[in-house]
């Protein structure tokens, strides 16, 4: 994939609660000719090819796990998984991805967020922290913020658990707290 030819670029970072709003925002896509979609959902690596595999059954955009030294196309969606990362060389974007440690979230939504965060000033990119426990994806929502990235979290009455998105509308000045069927037609009107 040459670098020019992505437009527009959506991480999606997601903890407990999350694999429904996953498939929700996933299933309303239409095809994609522009974009990207990089999910980090919090999951044991054992349950991620499932996940991946349901997701396809129903996408209209190919979605396939996130794997080291692959490259990323557009009009995909990546499931991530351990520490993932997005890495530009020369005109090309590619993941990297190491096992997480022990006891670190898997995957890293805050270190894939901010492997992206500086890209943002040069790809139109949308920053997505859906419901879960704690504050990881925060940390890197916010940078990709303070770099021209748009932010959007799901409201108190949305998120099943609103951890991560509490901290979220907390820590980042601009982000834009709404429930989900609101969040689902952003990203639609995103990508298109």
């Amino acid at each position: 994939m040459k670098h020019s030819a992505l437009k527009k670029f959506v991480l999606i970072g997601a903890s407990t609660g999350g694999p429904g709003q996953i498939e929700k925002i996933i299933n309303a896509l239409k095809p994609m000719r522009s974009t990207c979609v990089v999910i980090a959902q919090h999951m044991t690596d054992s349950f991620i090819p499932s996940f991946t595999n349901r997701l396809n059954a129903k996408s209209h955009n190919p979605i396939r796990m996130a794997e080291n030294k692959a490259p990323l196309e557009v009009g995909t969606v990546y499931i991530c998984s351990g520490c993932t990362q997005i890495i530009k060389q020369r005109s090309h974007l590619f993941f990297a991805r190491e096992a997480s440690p022990k006891d670190g979230y898997n995957p890293n939504i805050d270190l894939l967020f901010n492997s992206f965060s500086n890209l943002a000033k040069e790809i139109e990119t949308l920053g997505v922290i859906l419901t879960g426990i704690g504050e990881d994806g925060v940390d890197g929502c916010n940078n990709l913020s303070l770099n021209g990235a748009k932010c959007i979290t799901e409201n108190e009455h949305s998120a099943i658990v609103d951890g991560m998105p509490l901290r979220a509308r907390t820590v980042i000045a601009n982000i834009k707290a709404t429930d989900m069927r609101h969040i689902i037609q952003e990203i639609k009107e995103f990508c298109e």
